[in-house]
């Protein structure tokens, strides 16, 4: 499989990436302005920028799947939303499928299956609700697209650590664990990405979790 990954030097793009090859994948490794460095065998890097559809379409043409692992930076998390329309059109014109590395913020509550986990203070506290926000906005945008998109939502923690290969896959809300938290390693949840786009299961919004 070719797969595409913008945002590749970031925690999670990254992460992909050698969950990728490790598996054997070709890759096109997209970056924005920091080239990624040590890269596994079969990976291009090239550069490009998101939010230029014209570009990204040529870069995605015959890719089997995309990974869009972009962040917007502290102080834009407002553009989410028109990075993933200029993403989710170039896909479209490469009619290749997508998968938007999001945020939790859009799931539902286990206790509360009628609030978002962006209405927790628990899990959103004020200081970063913007980006919470902006993860929101971002389904939002693929749901208003007719591309062919997938949205893979982070339980509450989602940091670097080890590959165990093992996690729980949910739908549309936060995976909490016996022991109260909700997380997974990056790595892990690399391995969720993968998985996916090598054996889709029709769900448009899902997330995982230990």
């Amino acid at each position: 499989m070719k797969i595409a990954v913008v945002g590749a030097t970031g925690m999670v793009g990254s992460r992909v990436i050698d969950e990728a090859a490790r598996r054997g994948h070709d890759l096109i490794a997209v970056f924005r302005s920091r080239r990624p460095t040590a890269l596994p065998p079969r990976v291009i890097a090239v550069e490009g920028d998101a939010n230029d559809p014209d570009r990204m379409s040529g870069l995605f043409h015959g890719a089997d799947a995309i990974v869009a692992a972009t962040r917007p930076a502290e102080g834009h998390e407002h553009t989410a939303a028109k990075t993933a329309t200029a993403l989710l059109d170039a896909a479209a014109t490469a009619g290749t499928r997508i998968l938007f590395v999001g945020g939790a913020a859009p799931l539902r509550l286990p206790q509360h299956p009628d609030r978002l986990v962006i209405d927790s203070p628990e899990y959103v506290p004020e200081a970063i609700r913007p980006i919470a926000a902006a993860s929101v906005a971002q389904l939002e945008a693929c749901r208003a697209h007719p591309a062919d998109w997938v949205y893979l939502s982070p339980p509450g923690l989602l940091e670097p650590g080890s590959r165990t290969g093992k996690y729980r896959r949910g739908t549309t809300t936060l995976l909490v664990g016996a022991d109260g938290t909700s997380r997974i390693s990056a790595e892990d949840f690399a391995v969720a990405v993968l998985d996916e786009l090598e054996n889709p299961v029709g769900e448009e919004h899902f997330t995982v979790g230990y």
